[in-house]
């Protein structure tokens, strides 16, 4: 246990937390004035990093010198850059994630998961550029050819999230730059202490100052990075109401390349199935991993009648014995807090919106600490809440849905206007075939977590969940444009009909 905390017991869920009791004023972000941002550890409220707000112009012209110079370097030369820079982030992999732990919140162990996930991005990343954007050549007729080549679109903004802060933005940020384009990163004004050390191992391992650049500031610099005329695309994670924004904003520039990887209100489904404790395990992953706080985050429970009573046997005592603390203690908790006081208000008063709405509680969501951002899990039978929101509670929070057979829970589960990920417990390969045709999702899962989803395949949504351009294999796609040329070693043509005598 880190020092100066106490384990503090309330329902069974044991909340490492300050003695001294340290306040988190403005939640975990504070504006000191125009230029400066302030970052405090979620945990403790104690300030963690400082640091001015970037000027926008000025890093965006220094990527537009800087980008044509490094597309200019062999593909084989940048590939070894970014291998560099995995070492890089490998030898430094515990300071890295100590970092993570801190600003994001995360449990150590699940902080160390994420910087092995950066490190194994490279080689995907290098696999997945020469299958998706290799050259090709083919036969043309006499004397010529035809070929596919790619090119980097130029400057691309990255805006990334809190949520996984290291990890999610190099999903986009090592296949640009191997594929030829400067980046200009804004990390979320909640975790820029990462996002400035992410950049710092990119420049550590060689890549040039003004190829990758660390864009400080809030929501305003996002924008202005957004319509920036010298930015040639967008690769944006995060919530919805901003990736609808952004598409808004650019709606009528159809020559910036726009990535928007969003949100869900993800369901879990549950039918027949002798193996309930097993189900419950995954449903306790797929809520409550990283404090319910991954865009893959099962948010919808979907349970058939005839299993109902018998899982939420294995399911609600399983929930509350998750410890929730402070990230760096030990024992290690399962959940951390949330990132923010103002998140840990909003999650409160939706569950005691639901409530009111004639939800059930079958775990009560609690905070015991008012100061800082501390939730315990909370699971909700919301089957008689008529017109249930279609929203994604970022948080902690299982609502619970009985249905009577797999068909309905199928509809049920595709009541919501987002399509990011879902998964099916239980069932026959016929009932899982049934499901996969029919749900509408990005990530189909059967009897794994709603966030199994592997960097070796392409990972977004539909609807609100995203702009069916996917990141993690397929961002290769985002990163380069193909370009179809015939070609002749010698010029050779005539004209054979409408000319004149």
């Amino acid at each position: 246990m880190r020092k100066g905390l106490t384990p503090i017991f309330s329902d069974a869920i044991a909340i490492q937390a300050p003695i001294r009791g340290g306040r988190n004023e403005q939640a975990t972000i504070a504006s000191v004035n125009d230029t400066i941002l302030i970052s405090h550890e979620p945990a403790t409220g104690e300030e963690l990093w400082r640091g001015p707000v970037s000027d926008v112009d000025a890093a965006v012209s220094a990527a537009r010198r800087a980008w044509a110079p490094w597309a200019a370097r062999p593909l084989t030369e940048r590939i070894a850059v970014l291998r560099a820079f995995a070492n890089t982030v490998r030898r430094d992999a515990e300071t890295f994630a100590d970092l993570i732990a801190r600003e994001a919140g995360k449990p150590l162990w699940e902080a160390r998961s994420e910087v092995d996930a950066v490190v194994a991005r490279v080689d995907i990343a290098v696999q997945a550029y020469a299958e998706r954007t290799g050259k090709k050549k083919f036969d043309a007729g006499v004397g010529s050819s035809a070929a596919v080549r790619h090119k980097p679109h130029g400057v691309m903004a990255v805006i990334g999230p809190f949520t996984f802060p290291a990890d999610l933005p190099c999903g986009h940020i090592v296949p640009a730059l191997i594929a030829g384009n400067a980046v200009v990163f804004k990390p979320s004004e909640k975790t820029p202490a990462v996002g400035e050390a992410l950049v710092a191992a990119f420049h550590g391992a060689g890549v040039p100052a003004d190829v990758i650049q660390c864009v400080i500031g809030g929501p305003e610099e996002g924008k202005a990075l957004v319509v920036h005329p010298g930015t040639d695309g967008v690769l944006f994670t995060g919530s919805a109401q901003a990736g609808i924004a952004i598409n808004r904003k650019l709606a009528a520039n159809p020559g910036k390349i726009v990535a928007l990887e969003m949100g869900g209100n993800n369901p879990i489904v549950v039918t027949d199935t002798p193996k309930l404790a097993d189900a419950a395990a995954i449903i306790v992953q797929s809520a409550f991993a990283t404090t319910g706080q991954r865009c893959t985050s099962a948010r919808r429970l979907i349970v058939k009648e005839s299993v109902y009573d018998a899982l939420m046997v294995e399911l609600v005592p399983l929930a509350r014995k998750l410890m929730v603390g402070d990230p760096l203690g030990e024992p290690q908790p399962f959940m951390g807090p949330v990132i923010d006081n103002d998140t840990a208000e909003r999650m409160m008063e939706s569950f005691v919106a639901l409530l009111t709405g004639g939800g059930r509680a079958l775990l009560h969501m609690r905070r015991s600490l008012p100061d800082l951002p501390f939730l315990s899990p909370g699971i909700i039978d919301v089957t008689d809440v008529p017109d249930r929101p279609d929203i994604e509670l970022f948080g902690p929070l299982l609502q619970v849905i009985r249905v009577p057979d797999l068909d309905t829970a199928i509809a049920e589960a595709n009541n919501t206007r987002f399509g990011l990920s879902a998964a099916l417990i239980g069932g026959s390969p016929e009932d899982y075939g049934r499901f996969w045709a029919n749900i509408r999702a990005g990530i189909i899962n059967w009897n794994a977590s709603t966030n199994g989803a592997t960097a070796k395949a392409p990972f977004g949504g539909i609807g609100l969940s995203g702009n069916h351009r996917p990141t993690a294999y397929y961002a290769a796609d985002n990163s380069a444009y193909p370009v179809a040329s015939t070609e002749m070693d010698q010029p050779r043509a005539t004209i054979m009909v409408g000319l004149r005598p």
